[in-house]
């Protein structure tokens, strides 16, 4: 932020300009620029003004004209027109143009000036906190940030998030329970031109879908009992920026109707309501069912498919990330360690080999709680195998759903009894049937 907030004067009456400048420069905060022409005012806007006082009959220009050259080049500017003018279509007409405020010349005008400057300084050090707030909210949600990984399939999802965040397309985003979906989402949003703008999400599967109409599109006051005010609904709330629609493959199917009408028409009715409201905010959902099936079954509207479908991002499970695991694993560990003021830990060689050999039903979820947990779990300097804790529902199913080639299935299964039975290769080899020297040959080659 500036030292001194920049202040023009643009009045051709010198004295009075001389009065206006000794009375603002009490504030050792101003910098006070008098200028006698518009013209004057116009070429020196580069020196970045937050506010101008603006005297509406000047030798070279109007003050409308001025007012329009000035929001012309940074709406941000404050104006606030000062003027004998007492016709009220006068300052209703520069009040539209975009001024800010319409004061009278008068004995009161430097004092009214004064709090009307304060007033306009103090919305400007808001507007500049929460524009560092959003920058680091863009920062923070950086995809190349906080979305780890070095895979193909992951660089193929970084492709698709820059390709979303350079448009205003509709995206679709699909992927298993834990896989990251509202991240992306944030992503595309805080990479967008819509950064500054609102992100409102929504999860479709938690609200109950009697309740849902008016959490989407809102309801006027008196629309059913209980309606003591008009609210807005999700989607009025997240105009002009983006509509984060959680898990919308569970929606019920009157609703899909009536979502299919408000993205066709960009148009929506609150609950009770009688009059259309427009729809600006750029839409993107996120399921982790398959539309698809849904679509040849009849639980999901073929219609409203091709309607969201936009550019689809697809997230692999982790457990096709191959080692994207130790790289979120260490990602992880640090971000924990920094928030807990933690000593310095880090992964053994065994404890790495048991997070890579996991098939994470879970996916990153599951990945960082386990990760949170070894952490706390752990002794001095190193977190070792016996830390890695794992707690899937169904590892078995989770196994056998992970499309391998029959030998990468025989590693891991090896793997995991080596783990399993502390490297011991005579039980391992008893347990699976198989010879130690098989066994060998893999530790040899690197290969368990």
């Amino acid at each position: 932020m500036d030292s001194k907030y920049i202040i023009f004067i643009v009045e051709d009456d010198k004295m009075y300009a001389k009065l206006i400048k000794y009375h603002l420069a009490m504030n050792k905060e101003y910098e006070i620029h008098v200028f006698e022409t518009g013209k004057a005012c116009l070429e020196n806007l580069h020196l970045n003004p937050f506010v101008v006082s603006l005297d509406f009959t000047l030798p070279d220009m109007t003050g409308k004209d001025v007012l329009k050259g000035i929001k012309d080049y940074n709406e941000n500017i404050g104006v606030i027109v000062v003027s004998g003018q007492e016709k009220i279509n006068v300052a209703v007409d520069l009040l539209k143009s975009g001024a800010n405020e319409y004061l009278m010349k008068d004995k009161n005008t430097k004092e009214l000036l004064w709090r009307s400057i304060a007033k306009y300084k103090e919305n400007t050090s808001l507007r500049r906190e929460v524009d560092s707030l959003k920058a680091e909210i863009s920062k923070k949600y950086s995809f190349k940030n906080f979305l780890i990984g070095d895979s193909l399939s992951m660089k193929q999802v970084f492709r698709m998030i820059e390709k979303a965040s350079s448009s205003n397309i509709t995206v679709s985003i699909s992927g298993e329970s834990g896989t990251g979906k509202e991240m992306v989402a944030k992503a595309i949003h805080y990479n967008s031109k819509l950064a500054k703008e609102k992100y409102v999400p929504i999860d479709l599967s938690a609200i109950p879908s009697e309740l849902l109409e008016s959490e989407l599109f809102g309801y006027e006051k008196g629309a059913f009992t209980g309606a003591a005010a008009r609210k807005y609904g999700k989607f009025e709330l997240a105009n002009n920026g983006t509509l984060f629609l959680d898990e919308i493959g569970d929606m019920p199917l009157t609703m899909q109707t009536k979502l299919l009408r408000v993205l066709q028409e960009r148009e929506l009715t609150r609950v009770g309501g009688l009059s259309s409201i427009k729809i600006t905010a750029r839409i993107i959902v996120a399921t982790n069912r398959n539309l698809k099936e849904l679509v040849r079954n009849g639980d999901f509207r073929e219609d409203l498919y091709y309607r969201i479908l936009g550019l689809p991002v697809e997230l692999p499970p982790l457990r096709d990330r191959g080692k994207d695991v130790l790289l979120l694993a260490d990602y992880f560990r640090k971000d924990y360690i920094q928030k807990n003021t933690l000593p310095e830990l880090k992964f053994s060689n065994d404890a790495k080999r048991k997070l890579l050999n996991y098939a994470y039903p879970g996916n990153v979820r599951e990945l960082k709680s386990v990760v949170e947990l070894s952490c706390v779990l752990a002794g001095d300097e190193l977190i070792t195998e016996s830390e890695i804790s794992f707690n899937s529902v169904d590892e078995s199913y989770t196994f056998l759903t992970t499309e391998m080639t029959l030998k990468e299935y025989s590693r891991r299964i090896v793997r995991h009894y080596m783990d399993k039975y502390g490297q011991n290769i005579n039980l391992v080899s008893k347990k699976l049937d198989i010879g130690r020297s098989s066994i060998y040959r893999m530790l040899k080659y690197k290969e368990i």
